[in-house]
């Protein structure tokens, strides 16, 4: 039952918490071990919670997930799971994961019940709604950022986030999930059975939406390497040549899902499709780099 429960949970998914480590990279504390481990918890936390909202969902979704070519091999659908042991699992680990919230300081503490209840609400009412369900997955990636930044402020006060990476964060995640609406409606047959928001949209406004989402995600992340809060915070206009990467990886994302068919999974895509691991990593050591020296 453990190993099934751990699979229900999708480790493979958990690339989404990276996130978290956005405040700990841009307030240049990268090389302090105190706040580094506590940005190494907070990610510890929402791998658990998003792991029990994922429990959740698929407990939810048992009866449909039976139906469906793929998912009718999950745990719980396959019967390989029972769903009392779901439940008891996923209160025991909620209970875990919110008691080491509040070690972590009690503004971290808000943003993991915020986290919880926000993703608890999509798995039963919002994924039925047409853009409350995009928007939804959206704010939970912000709230994953702002949540790694209060477990920094609990050792650091003065550490904060600009708004326009918070701007960026929402425009990205967006983007992966028009991307991903985009790719189960083309894709699939029984697309609306399969999410009934999706007979809300259309191959046409997923696309308007998603150029909005890209091209505001360039455009936020470029504002912020320029805005002068940014230059005084770090001394330097370098960080403006970190954006050729970014737009070069949304450019890659986007003809992997018009071209290759391949929006459906945006963490298999990071882990499996080479060119965007290396430019993810290329970004992360410039910046790095950037902001050290």
């Amino acid at each position: 039952q453990v190993y099934y429960i751990g699979a229900s949970m999708r480790p493979k998914q958990w690339t989404k918490n990276l996130i978290v480590f956005a405040g700990l990279i841009f307030s240049r504390h990268v090389r302090d071990a105190d706040l580094l481990w506590q940005s190494v918890e907070a990610f510890l936390v929402f791998c658990i919670l998003s792991g029990v909202i994922y429990l959740v969902n698929d407990i939810a979704d048992v009866d449909k997930d039976r139906h469906h070519p793929v998912k009718r091999g999950r745990p719980l659908a396959s019967g390989a799971l029972g769903r009392s042991s779901a439940l008891t699992a996923a209160a025991i680990l909620t209970v875990l994961a919110l008691v080491w919230s509040h070690r972590l300081g009690p503004g971290f503490l808000v943003v993991a019940c915020l986290f919880t209840v926000l993703n608890l609400v999509y798995s039963f009412a919002l994924k039925r709604v047409v853009l409350l369900d995009v928007a939804s997955i959206s704010l939970s990636f912000v709230l994953r950022a702002i949540g790694g930044v209060e477990a920094l402020r609990a050792v650091d006060p003065t550490i904060a986030i600009s708004p326009w990476l918070l701007i960026c964060t929402l425009f990205l995640s967006l983007l992966l999930a028009f991307c991903k609406r985009r790719h189960e409606l083309v894709t699939m047959e029984d697309a609306v059975n399969h999410r009934e928001s999706l007979q809300e949209y259309s191959p046409a406004l997923l696309d308007q939406l998603v150029g909005i989402s890209a091209s505001g995600s360039v455009l936020s992340y470029s504002i912020y390497t320029i805005w002068p809060e940014t230059v005084e915070k770090f001394g330097t206009t370098n960080l403006v040549y970190t954006v050729p990467l970014v737009l070069i990886g949304i450019m890659r994302y986007l003809y992997l899902v018009y071209k290759k068919e391949k929006g459906g999974s945006p963490s298999d895509l990071l882990l499996h499709e080479k060119f965007l691991l290396v430019d993810v990593l290329a970004w992360i050591v410039l910046v790095i780099v950037i902001l050290g020296f």
